[in-house]
């Protein structure tokens, strides 16, 4: 029983160190700047995800003081205390999941409500100066073009959407460079009212920047959600155990006690006859 215990006791250290590493990391997100690093960040004003870095800044702070207690409690056996944290867990674990709900609703609902954006910021042509300059910078190091396609700019393609090293007729035709001919597009300068020197074929990255934005826009929330999940699980084990030791008095066997008149009863028991 004694080994049994031990071990009890240094699990549960265990799972509260992991407890409390979770709540630093969600301090680390929660006070970061994640979202200041997503291209074009001016057409997701409505899609700020703020409330989850709120979450974090807020249950954070929590769970580092929680975990501090239930460590210093199960390394002393300190049963009353162990109790008192296993309950306080225990409601940070159901307000965490109750404020948390949303970022769930948010990560669902994305991919519909980020191609509503880009349906209500097309033509590109048309959009604010300063979008147009994130987004050619992002069509530039990315290599893609547009929002859904590069149809997005209808005919005043801007010089970033342009493939670097455009493949030539014969190549394509001979299957020679396949890599180049899924990259890019051609299009005729006459249906984009574009000036080429060479020819009045151009060619232009046929990969949107839509998904690449979509990317860098559920990343952070993807990532809340993670942290949440691993608290909650950390949270649960530590719970279970904290329980089991503070109420280690109530589900271990007590010992039986055998007094002088049992043992002389028993020893001076008259053995039966056999008949």
């Amino acid at each position: 029983m004694a080994q049994c215990r031990s071990y009890l006791r240094g699990l549960s250290i265990c799972v509260t160190v992991l407890l409390l590493v979770s709540g630093i990391v969600m301090i680390g997100v929660g006070f970061s700047s994640m979202d200041g690093n997503i291209p074009v960040a001016e057409l997701f004003d409505e899609l700020s995800s703020s409330d989850g870095l709120l979450v974090l800044q807020v249950f954070g702070p929590i769970t580092v003081i929680l975990s501090l207690v239930g460590i210093c409690a199960a390394s002393f056996n300190l049963k009353p205390l162990l109790l008192v944290f296993s309950a306080l867990i225990f409601m940070e674990f159901v307000a965490l999941l109750v404020v948390a709900s949303p970022l769930v609703q948010v990560q669902a609902q994305l991919d519909s409500t980020v191609d509503e954006v880009f349906l209500n910021v097309t033509p590109l042509h048309r959009a604010d100066v300063y979008i147009q300059k994130e987004l050619n910078k992002l069509q530039a190091s990315d290599s893609c073009c547009g929002l859904r396609s590069f149809e997005d700019w209808e005919n005043q393609l801007p010089d970033s959407c342009f493939c670097l090293l455009p493949p030539s007729d014969s190549g394509l035709q001979t299957g020679s460079n396949p890599s180049s001919e899924d990259s890019c597009a051609m299009v005729t300068s006459s249906d984009h009212r574009l000036n080429s020197k060479v020819s009045d074929k151009l060619w232009v990255h046929s990969k949107p920047c839509g998904s690449i934005l979509k990317s860098h826009l559920s990343f952070p929330i993807k990532l809340r959600i993670g942290i949440i999940s691993a608290f909650a699980t950390f949270a649960m084990a530590a719970i279970i155990l904290c329980l089991t030791l503070g109420l280690e008095e109530y589900w271990k066997t007590p010992p039986v006690e055998t007094t002088v008149d049992d043992f002389n009863r028993v020893k001076y028991q008259p053995k039966p006859s056999l008949a």
